[in-house]
């Protein structure tokens, strides 16, 4: 069995291109920082993923996804090797088969003031938007 969950943020943008041909596939890469369970004398670590994304997947990645943003996915790791200057390079990602959201579109964004007892403060001509008065 070959199946990766993982949980993080992303590093950069994803980065996007489409191939070449009469049947043009969107191709997303991107890494995702995974926050390690374990910290090394206080200091938070983490681990950097190479990732991959083809096709509706893809492009969900790239219109709903930037730096920093929270990603949940699904995948398989996927291992391959090329060469490079006479040397042969191996190279490992995890291929995402299911991607979704895992914090608010809004989160990064700042809250409204509270007032001392606790509730927001809210201004007066909002009444009349309220559908009940």
């Amino acid at each position: 069995m070959n199946k990766v969950q993982l949980v993080g943020r992303l590093t950069r943008d994803p980065e996007v291109r489409y191939s070449q041909g009469e049947n043009q596939t969107a191709i997303a890469r991107f890494t995702v920082a995974v926050d390690r369970k374990y910290k090394k004398e206080g200091e938070a670590t983490a681990d950097f993923i190479s990732c991959v994304a083809f096709g509706k997947t893809a492009e969900f990645i790239e219109r709903y996804f930037n730096k920093g943003k929270r990603i949940g996915l699904v995948g398989r790791i996927q291992t391959g090797s090329y060469e490079k200057d006479g040397q042969k390079v191996y190279t490992t990602d995890v291929l995402a088969e299911e991607v979704e959201f895992v914090e608010s579109a809004n989160s990064g964004q700042t809250t409204p003031a509270t007032d001392t007892n606790g509730f927001q403060n809210v201004s007066d001509s909002i009444e009349e938007t309220l559908p009940f008065n």
